[in-house]
């Protein structure tokens, strides 16, 4: 790993790091637009669980897809697939608003779409994580991650209003719409990415050459034994997936479904469940802007590990809180904490991975974060419904203190820092 370079400029004011940030930002908020459009056309088009089939059935392909998108990311390089599949969101969703406009083509239509964002997710979101190493030096990327989390933030306080707005104007179609414009803009910010990234960063061509075509390449499946190979063979890397895998496999469920039923158990309403998701979202959004000013944290390795822990005992806290206000309280500081151990692990995977492997080492991180810790939604809902939120957040925050203790436990990681 070379050494960070003196006198490097903030990201926060390096356009190309903007221009990177304004296409998630921008694509992120057509996300919410677009999820917000996909569930009230499900809802008009069919019954409320056909509905709901509707909005799973894209974390199918994402789960099956994710590890190709990494090799499809460091193969052809994360600008191009950047390019390539905000263009085909943004067909997609224009080809259904016209659909839409002029007739009632049903549920198959909704499916088929939730199925086309998914395989495109698998796709992109491999190549976002993978190109601020190209854009950014190594002592900004933490930096950058903390941009990362904030724009993540305002996506979700802008996205979901702004797309309930749009269908209330002008329905499902007019979200659609909405979406596909924000989806258009992302292609255009990475569009203005420079094409000579590597040239810029200064290294050398045989760093990138996994972003370029070239004769007699290996076939994609050993290009993703070799990623595989990289992580099993970096002592950081290899715990830093275990530590993500159950971190996420422990946090995901309990904030989305368990928290929607926390909320009827104890009688908050969605008034309340919205109060608690806000005050994760403060917390979340407040590191990620100190983050984004530091820069850089000292013993990063050590302080993922044990904010994980912290903040799997604020999770399962939640449960047994007595009162709305200490609820929002708890979230706030799993807020922090996550937001913290988040940014660190980010930014950990993009400094640890080999510039040749990053979107196929994003991709494995992805994968237990976006493809398979959805699938546990289903799963959290019937242990809920069998043993209460109590035991349920309990356990969930169990094997999320697993995690922590997985990082501890690893002198590699423990020790692992970040260029500054």
């Amino acid at each position: 790993m070379s050494e960070p370079v003196t006198g490097e400029r903030p990201a926060h004011r390096d356009p190309d790091v903007l221009r990177w940030l304004g296409a998630y930002a921008s694509s992120a908020i057509g996300d919410n637009i677009y999820y917000v459009a996909l569930s009230w056309a499900a809802v008009q088009a069919g019954t409320p669980s056909q509905a709901g089939l509707v909005m799973a059935v894209s974390a199918v392909p994402r789960a099956l897809l994710m590890l190709g998108g990494g090799v499809v990311a460091d193969r052809f390089g994360p600008r191009r697939v950047l390019i390539a599949g905000n263009g085909a969101r943004c067909a997609a969703v224009v080809a259904v608003a016209v659909l839409l406009l002029v007739s009632s083509p049903g549920l198959w239509l909704l499916g088929l779409l939730a199925l086309v964002f998914g395989a495109v997710d698998a796709m992109l979101m491999p190549a976002l994580g993978a190109l601020p190493t190209r854009i950014a030096p190594r002592g900004q990327l933490a930096r950058v991650q903390g941009m990362r989390g904030m724009a993540s933030r305002l996506a979700h306080v802008v996205g979901a209003p702004l797309g309930g707005l749009c269908v209330a104007l002008g329905g499902a179609a007019a979200a659609f719409g909405a979406a596909a414009l924000l989806f258009a803009a992302a292609l255009l910010f990475a569009t203005a990415l420079p094409l000579l990234m590597a040239v810029r960063m200064g290294r050398g061509p045989q760093e990138w050459s996994a972003g370029q075509e070239a004769p007699g390449r290996p076939p994609a499946s050993r290009e993703l034994r070799d990623g595989l190979r990289h992580i099993r063979r970096n002592p950081v890397l290899a715990r830093l997936m275990a530590v993500i895998a159950l971190s996420d496999l422990g946090f995901v469920g309990p904030l989305n479904v368990g928290l929607i039923l926390l909320a009827d158990e104890r009688g908050w309403g969605a008034a309340g469940m919205g109060w608690v998701l806000a005050g994760f979202g403060a917390g979340a959004g407040a590191m990620s802007l100190l983050l984004t000013v530091r820069g850089r944290v000292p013993r990063a390795g050590l302080v993922l590990s044990v904010s994980i822990g912290v903040g799997a005992v604020a999770i399962g806290a939640l449960a047994y809180v007595p009162t709305l206000a200490a609820a929002v309280g708890t979230a706030l500081a799993v807020g922090l904490l996550a937001g913290l151990s988040g940014t660190l692990c980010g930014a950990l995977v993009q400094t640890e991975s080999d510039p040749a492997y990053v979107g196929r080492v994003t991709s494995v991180s992805g994968l237990f974060s976006l493809g398979l810790a959805p699938l546990t939604f289903p799963v959290t809902g019937a242990a809920i419904a069998r043993w209460g939120t109590g035991p349920v957040f309990a356990a969930s925050a169990g094997v999320c203190v697993l995690g922590g203790l997985i990082g501890l436990s690893s002198r590699a990681l423990r020790h692992a820092e970040l260029p500054g």
